[in-house]
């Protein structure tokens, strides 16, 4: 039975325990302290964006667009403007309701994952700033030198790619679909295939397309807050 299985909870990030977009929060921060041109590296963020919404997004080439800042900086700038990125930006947003939400799971004593298609640069601190030690995001190639060289390692953990992260996610753990009970929250209608796939599809802050599926299929909608 399934209440007789370990359960897994599984949290998409970016407007879904967040209200804000990390990932294109963090261009915007990297432009008001300099390290890019403000104009054009907004209109492209704003055009990956924009397919990333419609679900045309090349994760590919935004990864490289993404972390070319990052890359030409090096790990110590990177860190120092990361920090300065939690104090200003995410810190600030972490809302009460999804902060909640997460210590209601690990009270029950559910295993908690954050599932993004965000790069782990990004993520990581802000899944630590949650109290979520395990983190599926898009994980970044490193050169001989340790640092990022701006493509993607493995699958990235976006669209049907998170399927399949997780699946390997729970079979490194000896565990596989069947035996574990999941739930999976996601605003995201890029997020359809591993809703589809979970025991408890629950669509949170839901995107118009989202929203109405998940009304038509009679799954749990949540909001948490209202996205920015």
């Amino acid at each position: 039975m399934s209440n007789s299985k370990p359960r897994l909870a599984l949290f998409d990030l970016d407007h879904t325990l967040l209200p804000i977009d990390s990932d294109y929060s963090w261009g915007v921060y990297t432009s008001t302290i300099g390290w890019t041109d403000p104009a054009e590296f907004n209109r492209r963020n704003d055009e990956f964006y924009a397919h990333y919404k419609a679900g045309t997004l090349d994760i590919h080439d935004y990864v490289r667009f993404a972390t070319d800042a990052v890359r030409r900086k090096g790990p110590e700038a990177a860190a120092r403007a990361h920090a300065g990125f939690m104090q200003q930006v995410v810190l600030p947003e972490l809302h009460p309701d999804a902060l909640a939400l997460v210590r209601s799971h690990q009270a029950a004593g559910d295993q908690v994952v954050i599932v993004t298609a965000t790069n782990e640069f990004v993520t990581r601190p802000i899944a630590q700033a949650f109290g979520v030690s395990e983190l599926i995001a898009v994980t970044l190639a490193r050169g001989a030198d340790g640092w990022i060289t701006g493509e993607i390692d493995g699958v990235p953990s976006a669209r049907e790619g998170k399927v399949t992260r997780v699946e390997q996610w729970l079979a490194a753990r000896g565990q596989a679909w069947g035996t574990v009970h999941i739930t999976f929250y996601s605003d995201s209608i890029n997020d359809l295939s591993l809703l589809e796939r979970v025991n408890e599809p629950v669509a949170t802050n839901p995107d118009e397309r989202l929203r109405a599926i998940a009304s038509a299929r009679g799954w749990r909608i949540l909001d948490l807050f209202d996205k920015k």
